[in-house]
């Protein structure tokens, strides 16, 4: 993928991070290095950067579906599908606070206990 040498190619989402940001800036604006299509649109790359000053959170998730549509209708790299994922745990364990943005950062366990 990284030779751009394939007719058809599948990647995984390489990142760790549930974050617009890390996934829109190392994947599709110009010139990134995971830009393996080497998909360019200078107008999706404004797009990129107002979602990551967007401090409301509706707003934001507005604009990172928009620019979601876009890639997907400018064929830059699409998505075959999303994962989804859900936390489950049992009522005796108190104090896991999940992060509302991932379901892979977050798990801090300093204030977890359980209640028998």
């Amino acid at each position: 993928m990284t030779r751009k040498d394939y007719a058809v190619g599948v990647t995984v989402a390489e990142g760790g991070l549930d974050e617009p940001d890390q996934k829109f800036y190392e994947t599709y604006v110009c010139g990134a290095d995971r830009n393996y299509t080497g998909y360019c649109n200078p107008k999706t790359d404004k797009l990129i950067d107002a979602q990551s000053m967007e401090a409301n959170p509706d707003r934001r998730r507005q604009l990172v579906w928009g620019i979601e549509r876009r890639l997907a209708e400018d064929a830059s790299r699409p998505v075959l599908l999303y994962a989804r994922f859900a936390t489950c745990r049992h009522p005796q364990v108190k104090g896991l606070v999940t992060m509302t943005n991932s379901r892979f950062n977050g798990w801090r366990m300093e204030d977890v206990w359980l209640d028998k």
